[in-house]
């Protein structure tokens, strides 16, 4: 799954691009979630980045696939 969805599913989700440093989006949420998404073009999210984001923003995988 590439960083662009996971950025877009989030922001389906609540979250905003508080703003960006070099390949990487940190992502804000209004009730103070947080999370950093690196984003590559043409690169997948490793498994473990992509369980720190989940746990980062308190969602499950069937929460992210949903918005997807």
């Amino acid at each position: 799954m590439s960083g662009e969805r996971v950025v877009g599913a989030l922001e389906k989700a609540g979250f905003a691009v508080a703003r960006i440093t070099g390949s990487h989006h940190i992502m804000r949420h209004r009730d103070g979630r947080g999370t950093t998404m690196p984003v590559h073009p043409g690169r997948d999210l490793a498994k473990g980045t992509l369980r720190g984001i989940l746990a980062d923003t308190h969602m499950t995988i069937e929460e992210l696939r949903r918005l997807l």
